[in-house]
Order: structure tokens, then sequence, then C-alpha cells
């Protein structure tokens, strides 16, 4: 049998498979284990050591063939319908509101719900129901008599014997009373003859069914049965026949040479031997209209599949697992449709779709109604009834912590929030028109702040630049550096760092210049490297 396995294997793995389990059988190779480490024969056949795809095998093993022990945690009990544990006589804290039982909530209740319920009449509370977990095994789940209680049919017999027992007594009391009936008016013998008649009437109402069901008996043409002689030692059997005798042969439809060829040995005619006839009229249309239609197509249609899915890899086989490429066939057929699907809804959605000219009625698009509601200035109903709302049951229109709008009622900046005083905390308590104000000063505090930090920005003060040394702390305020000889110090103070980086430019001949001048000074500060600068790792 074909396993759960279905991966692609190329026509070079197949051949060394083969070539493995020839060296298996041949003794070259060692032998294959199963899922326990035990060696499986090589000369078992592969139908036997592989196991059925539906349970899901990784690799071959003989489980399959043995018995299955089963689960002790399993049960074949089924729920006790209607059972009820406990019945109060007052609300419970947490019961249902509805009905007052405990085993279940207000949304989950499946009583017609109260217009006020068992939490505030305290009366009518409903008994706890009872509630059962188990596990089914295998077979339990799909037992479709599981929970059946065979006392039930008992009852259907009683009721209908009833009936029966009922009706008779009815015709019996009709007849008494036609008796005494014509006893008393003194009728004649004529009179009591037809009487009798309408008795037998009577009695033959009681026998229709009856004779219904012989004639229907009489009829069964299905049942025409033909002894033959099945085998040489004399002994016969009986089997149905091929065909109903009153039916007309295929070769009597049409006695023309050049029609429909008819074969007597398998008695088949494939095509139709009345072309040209109505086909209201025809009851036969040939043998290859049988195999193009009806299952005879889809069983086709399913073996082609088959064919086709093992061609391009896939482990399926339709005479050894003829259930899985079933399975496989449906689930290609619901995949191919949602596809399909999917690929209309796309262009549709996409480019519209112009085929579809339903339109809405008008009462939908614009809203109108023959109802009739007045009102007064103030908005109150002086006539009429105002339109009532669905309401689910779900909780709704609830204000909490002195709120007059719901939570979400009013959205801000990607915020949600109460209406009645615009905060987009859940849990805050509503301050109302004054609260309002208050957020609405502040942002325009805010807003006044930020407009003034802006300007100050944009216009900053006017300060007198200096050229003025800030190395050491005894240089006097008022020393001022030239801007040419600062410039030649950066010069030399950089040719100096890079000296100090690469020891090839550094020069053999070192002179010492004692004379340092405060446009030196401030060049060394300038290109100091600070240990406390972030920066100093981006420096060049």
């Amino acid at each position: 049998m074909a396993t759960a396995s279905v991966a692609f294997k190329s026509r070079e793995d197949h051949r060394k498979q083969i070539e493995l389990e020839e060296a298996r059988k041949a003794g070259l190779a060692p032998a294959e284990l199963d899922e326990d480490g035990k060696e499986i024969n090589p000369h078992i056949p592969q139908y036997m050591s592989s196991a059925p795809w539906y349970l899901n095998a990784e690799r071959p093993s003989l489980k399959h063939q043995r018995k299955w022990k089963s689960d002790p945690n399993y049960t074949k009990s089924w729920y006790d319908r209607g059972a009820k544990i406990f019945q109060a006589d007052k609300y419970r804290k947490g019961a249902c509101e509805n009905c007052g039982a405990m085993t279940h909530d207000s949304k989950s209740c499946m009583e017609r719900p109260r217009r006020v319920g068992a939490k505030w009449t305290n009366k009518h509370i409903a008994p706890d129901e009872k509630i059962e977990t188990f596990e089914l095994d295998y077979d339990g789940k799909r037992d479709r008599w599981n929970g059946y209680d065979a006392s039930t049919y008992a009852r259907v017999i009683e009721r209908y014997e009833a009936r029966d027992e009922a009706r008779k007594k009815y015709l019996k009391e009709q007849q008494l009373k036609k008796l005494e009936k014509s006893n008393q008016n003194g009728e004649d013998a004529a009179s009591d003859g037809d009487e009798e008649e309408e008795e037998d009437e009577d009695e033959d109402d009681l026998r229709v069914d009856e004779a219904k069901v012989d004639e229907s008996k009489q009829m069964d043409f299905a049942k025409v049965e033909k002894r033959v002689r099945t085998t040489g030692g004399g002994s016969t059997g009986t089997v149905r026949n091929l065909r109903i005798r009153e039916d007309t042969a295929k070769y009597l439809l049409n006695l023309d040479v050049n029609s429909a060829h008819y074969d007597p040995k398998t008695r088949s005619m494939r095509e139709d031997p009345l072309p040209d006839a109505d086909p209201n009229e025809k009851f036969y249309l040939g043998d290859n209209q049988y195999r193009n239609s009806g299952q005879a197509l889809e069983f086709k249609e399913l073996n082609i599949h088959a064919w086709e899915a093992f061609d391009k890899g896939q482990d399926v086989h339709m005479q050894a697992a003829p259930s899985q490429a079933e399975l496989l066939y449906k689930n290609f057929k619901v995949m191919k449709e949602k596809l399909k699907y999917q690929t209309k809804e796309t262009i549709i959605e996409k480019y519209g779709n112009a085929a579809d000219e339903d339109k809405l009625p008008r009462e939908l698009l614009l809203g109108q109604s023959e109802r009739q509601v007045e009102y007064d200035r103030a908005g109150r109903i002086i006539k009429g009834q105002e339109a009532a709302l669905p309401r689910s049951k779900y909780e709704e229109d609830v204000y909490i912590n002195n709120h007059t709008t719901v939570w979400g009622s009013w959205w801000k900046d990607h915020q949600w929030g109460y209406k009645c005083c615009k905060q987009t905390i859940r849990n805050s308590y509503c301050t109302g028109a004054a609260g309002i104000e208050a957020a609405e000063a502040a942002s325009d505090l805010m807003k006044a702040n930020i407009a003034r930090k802006e300007a100050a920005t944009d216009d900053p003060a006017p300060v007198e630049e200096k050229k003025l040394a800030t190395w050491g702390t005894d240089v006097p305020d008022d020393l001022v550096l030239d801007e040419k000889l600062l410039a030649e110090s950066l010069k030399k103070e950089e040719q100096r760092k890079r000296e100090e980086k690469d020891e090839r430019k550094r020069k053999y001949n070192v002179r010492w210049n004692d004379e340092v001048t405060a446009e030196d000074m401030e060049a060394y500060r300038m290109k100091k490297v600070h240990h406390d600068d972030p920066m100093k790792d981006f420096l060049h």
C-alpha cells in the first residue's frame, strides 16, 4: 500500500532505491530498521511493510499489522441530555442574570430573554445543567448511534398502536350507532341490506393498505429470477436476470443494416441506434453515452488525475490506494476552485464588473418610509412613534465616571477619547466644559511658547568677534592674535602631527625652537585632542 509520503523522487534516486533493496535481499547491505530499532526482513513485500497513507507513518514497520490496543482513558458514554444537578430557590451571586443558573453567564444563556431577569425578580430560577467532559475513541467519534435511546422508538410504536386502536374503536361505535338507529325506525329488510353494504365498505377501507402492499409485490418486475446451472455436479443456483423481459432488445430498435453495430457476444451497442429520433422519447442512447456521463465520467477524470500526479512525482496509485487518490483529487478540485475564485475576485476588484446590473432598491438608497413623525421646536415627539434602534444582548450606552458620552465618541491626533470632556484617558473622571477650556488654554500656551522659542532662535544677538587667545590662565584680556601668523602656525602644527603619525616622514636632524609665539600656542591648543571630547574619534 502507498504510504503518506508523497515526496518527489528523481529517476536516479528511484534507481538507487531499487539497487539498495536488491543488495539487502542478497545480504550485501544491512537490513532496514523499523521504529523500534529492529531489523526488517528484506523479503517482506512492500505492501505489507509500508503503512497506509492515513496513518502518517514516517518509515516502514509492521505495527499496523498487529492488534491495536485501545486507550483506557477513552469512554463510550454520552452526554446526559437535559440532566439537572441542583435547583436553587433564590438568585446566587455570579449566576446568569437572565435565568439564574450557575453553569453559564447571561451572554451564553439559551433561554428566552426575560423582560426583567432573575437577578432582579428572584423568581423562576432555572436549575443548573450537568456539565460533562470526556474523550471518545476513534469508533466513538464516528458512531452515528452513540447516545441513542432505544426507548424512544418504543414510544413511537406505542403512539401508532394507540392510533390504530382509536380508529378501530371509532369505526365500531359508528356501526353500533347505525344499528340502533335502524332498529328504532323499524326499517325493512332492504334498508338492512344497505347497512350491511355500508359495513362492508368500512371493512374494505381497513383492508386498503394490505391490498396496496399485495399489488406492489405483484408489480415488482425487478425480482424476476432465472435458475441456471452453476457447477458440473448438477447443483443449481438462482441469479438475477440482466434485464427486464418487457423491455425491447437493443438490436430491435433499428433493423437497418447500416445502423449502429450490435455485438451479440457482449450485448453491447456503442452508437445511438436512433440518432434522428426525438431525444425526449428515447430511453437508450448507446453504451458510449453511459461511459461519457454520470459517475463513469467522474471515475475517468479521477484516473487521469492519478496518472498525471504519479508522472509529476507523487506517490499515488488508483488501484493500490483508491481512498488516497480520491482524497487528493477532491483536495485538488477544492484548491482549483478557490484559486479560480480568487483570480476572479481580484480582477473584479481591480477593473469592476460591468455585467452586474443589480441595483439597490430605492427605499434603501433614499431611506424613505411611510411612517410619519412630528416634532416640536425642542425636538420632542408630538405625533407618531420614533424609530426604535435595534439593541443587542451586550451593554450599550453605559456611562462611567460622570461622563455623558461613551468611550470612543471623540477622535483627535490618532487617539480615542470622550466627546463630553475631550479626554483621551480611559478611566479618567469627567471634567466637563471646564476641562475642555483648560485643555484648550494649555494648548494655546504651548503653541505660544513654541513660537516664541522659534523667534528667539531665528534672530540671535550680535556678538563682537575678536581673535583672542584661549590658552592658559595668565593670558591678558587684550591680547590680539595676527591672522596670517596664526594660519602659518596651524600649517606647522599639522605637519608636525603628520610626522608623529608616520615615522617615515620624521627627520633625522631635530632642531629645537625655544621661541614660541602666542600664535604657535593658539595653533597647538586648536589641534590638541581633548580626551573628554565625544567627537574625538571622528577627527582626522
